[in-house]
Formats: C-alpha cells, sequence, structure tokens
C-alpha cells in the first residue's frame, strides 16, 4: 500500500500518524521493499532517531511491517508480502531487468523459492535486498559500513544471515576484474577501468582485488571461433555477452553451441532473446518456436511468443501462446495478465475479467495490478451506469 493508504489504516484503527519520529511517537514500522538503509549505508534516519530515544528510555517500539498488518488485522496483506514472485512481476516491482534477476539467480545470488518446469519464484524480500546492497556497494559505500548497518538493523528481520551471505557474494564481484583485447572491465557495474598502466596494478595476492577471467583466457571472437570449444562454453560465452549487452556478439555464440546441441531448448531461447534485442523479431519468434519444439512446458517461451506476436499486433496467436502457457502451468500469474490484456484489445473484456482477478491473487500491489483493478474497477462503473 501507499503511505497515505497506511497513514487512513492508522486513523481507522484509532491512531495518529506522523511523518516524522518524535517524543510522541509510539510505534516505527519499518517497510519490508529492501533494506532500510540510506545512501550511505547507514540505518533509515527514523530508525537511528526511534532507537535514540529507545535508549533514554522513551516507551517505543520498532516492528517490521508484516508484524504491523498483524497488529491491524490484514493477515492475508501480510501474507502476500512472503509469497513468491516470477522475474518478470520482481522486473515491475523493483525496476531490475528481467536479465539481471536472472544473472543473480545463475550466480546464487538470489534463491528461487520454488520452480515449476524452468520458471523460477522468487521471495520479493531477497531481490530487493540484493537490489539495494548492490545500489549501495557501486556507489562506493564500504562493505564494512553496510555490514554494521545490517548488523543493527538484524533483529526487525529474519533473513539477517542470508543479507550478509548477499553482501559477501556482492563485494566479492565488485572487486573482481577481467582483462580482454581493450583492457580491464569491472563486472559488477560493466564499466572499463582507464588509466592503469602494468606496474601501477595491485598485485595478484593483494586481499582486495582478484584478476580472473570469467572463462578460459582466449582469443575468441565471432570472426575466430575457439576451436576446442564445446556447448557449455558457447553458451556461457553468449549469455555472458548478453548480459553485457553485447546482443550481436552474442548470436554468434549461441549459434555456435545449436551446432553442437540442437535441441537444446535453453539455447534457442536465449538465441531469441538476442535475436529480439537486435531488432529482429520475426528472427526471434522462430527460435521461440523452437525451444518450445524441444520443450513443450517451457512457459516463459511461450510467453515470450505471446509478447512478440502482440508487439506485431497478431491477436489471435498471441492468445493461442498465452493459452498453452495456462495450461502448462495453470497458476502463471504472468500469462493470466497478459491473456487478460489481449482479450480486452480483442473487444472480449467479460472473458478477460477472471483472468485480471486471478493475477490480483498474486500480486496485489505491482503496477500490473493497479492496471488490472483499474480495468475492473472501470467495468463496475459501466455496469452501474448502465
Amino acid at each position: 500500500m501507499t503511505h497515505r493508504e497506511a497513514m487512513d489504516l492508522v486513523a481507522r484503527h484509532g491512531g495518529t500518524s506522523t511523518q516524522h519520529v518524535s517524543r510522541t511517537t509510539t510505534l516505527l514500522v519499518v517497510g519490508e521493499e529492501g533494506w532500510p538503509l540510506e545512501s550511505n549505508g547507514q540505518p533509515s534516519l527514523k530508525w537511528q532517531d526511534a532507537n535514540e530515544l529507545t535508549r533514554q528510555g522513551h516507551p517505543l517500539r520498532t516492528i517490521n511491517e508484516s508484524d504491523w498488518l498483524h497488529l491491524v488485522g490484514l493477515d492475508e496483506t501480510r501474507h502476500d508480502i512472503h509469497q513468491a514472485y516470477t522475474p518478470a512481476m520482481l522486473s515491475q516491482l523493483l525496476g531490475v531487468t528481467v536479465h539481471v534477476i536472472r544473472r543473480w539467480a545463475r550466480a546464487g545470488l538470489i534463491t528461487p523459492t520454488r520452480q515449476v518446469h524452468r520458471l523460477l519464484y522468487f521471495s520479493f524480500q531477497e531481490v530487493a535486498g540484493a537490489r539495494k546492497l548492490s545500489e549501495l556497494l557501486a556507489a562506493g559505500v564500504p562493505r564494512s559500513e553496510i555490514e554494521k548497518s545490517l548488523g543493527q538493523l538484524a533483529p526487525l528481520f529474519r533473513d539477517g544471515d542470508r543479507t550478509l551471505d548477499q553482501l559477501e557474494m556482492l563485494a566479492h564481484d565488485a572487486r573482481v576484474v577481467f582483462r580482454d583485447e581493450r583492457g580491464l572491465i569491472e563486472p559488477a557495474s560493466g564499466q572499463r577501468l582507464l588509466g592503469f598502466d602494468e606496474d601501477a596494478l595491485p598485485a595478484k595476492d593483494d586481499a582486495d582485488v582478484e584478476f580472473r577471467s570469467p572463462l578460459p583466457m582466449t582469443n575468441w571472437s565471432p570472426e575466430r571461433p575457439h576451436k576446442y570449444w564445446g556447448f557449455r562454453d558457447w553458451f556461457d560465452q553468449g549469455r555472458q555477452l548478453l548480459e553485457e549487452d553485447a546482443a550481436e556478439e552474442s548470436i554468434e555464440a549461441f549459434r555456435m553451441c545449436l551446432m553442437e546441441c540442437p535441441d537444446e531448448a535453453e539455447a534457442h531461447f536465449h538465441l531469441a532473446e538476442a535475436l529480439y534485442r537486435c531488432g529482429r523479431t520475426r528472427a526471434a519468434l522462430e527460435r521461440y518456436h523452437a525451444a518450445v519444439e524441444h520443450d513443450h512446458n517451457y512457459i516463459e517461451s511461450w510467453t515470450q511468443l505471446g509478447c512478440l506476436h502482440a508487439e506485431l499486433g497478431e491477436l489471435e496467436p498471441a492468445l493461442e501462446a498465452f493459452e498453452v502457457a495456462l495450461r502448462v502451468h495453470p497458476g502463471f500469474p504472468d500469462a493470466h495478465w497478459h491473456k487478460g490484456e489481449i482479450l480486452h484489445q480483442l473487444d472480449r473484456t467479460e472473458e478477460a475479467i477472471p483472468h485480471w482477478e486471478r493475477y490480483l491473487t498474486f500480486d496485489s500491489r505491482g503496477p500490473w495490478a493497479e492496471t488490472a483493478r483499474q480495468r475492473l474497477a472501470q467495468l463496475a462503473l459501466n455496469t452501474n451506469e448502465a
């Protein structure tokens, strides 16, 4: 909910809400969208003020959002906070691209709560926390400062140990650089490091810096393929290039790995992603089709097929793709959302209603959820006016 909605809820339960912590404050509620840390890595200013008042003996409690929802009787909403989200839903909620979410999952930075076929579901808090930690480290906040703050906030949250693991992996990644033919790259940000000469670089045994290549050192390029590489080498190279926004170069790598294993659905899926990012939508459609031909239950491929057909104005094929996705996984939130939108565009809005309603059982606060609520509200208004 928004802050205004939370303040109204407090008023309905006989309380008074304020924008700032003062000696009249009796309860501070800490939100659960990531860790409540300022841009300098310190705990939020309101938390610091509340902590100081508590230290002075003031009767002020600090609780997390989930426990507050329990106090005001919204246990259903409290449960929603801890439900699982698809990468696309998290992308909408957190402003993190699906590609980043997938990369974090492969690196072990975030752990799926469950998996349906190839589709991963994640905890909102874990991904939101990783995003916050990543932003702080990228802004140059020392790891020791973040770790100290997390230690202070740990009593409020149940996943403190997991967050420290995330911080360890992110901080380690931020110190790793690797060399290509043009110099050094810092993979956490993708930025090239300039102005170093060999004598100025830290020694390899320096505790703060590790030099490595993400793959075996090679003079690989699309024009000079590595004669010793197999499927896994080419596949990893393609994913890495795609993550570095080198989609055109990644296409050749994925084609090479498919020469080794032409029936590997995931390679077709990633090749489709690369082709689409290069503006070759029709070619991407064919590769998504190849992915589902080799793995009929590849839910995300069916969803991407639907989205691309919709983008091209081909609404009936789009609808068919989303219907297949829902036959494979009837509880797939993304497919319910997209199918509802396609039906709406086809002037079959009455058929869209159950899909929007079903989506809202999975997500109550994201942009898609807000659109679904607006659509349903407008329909109800039109019905009443009629």
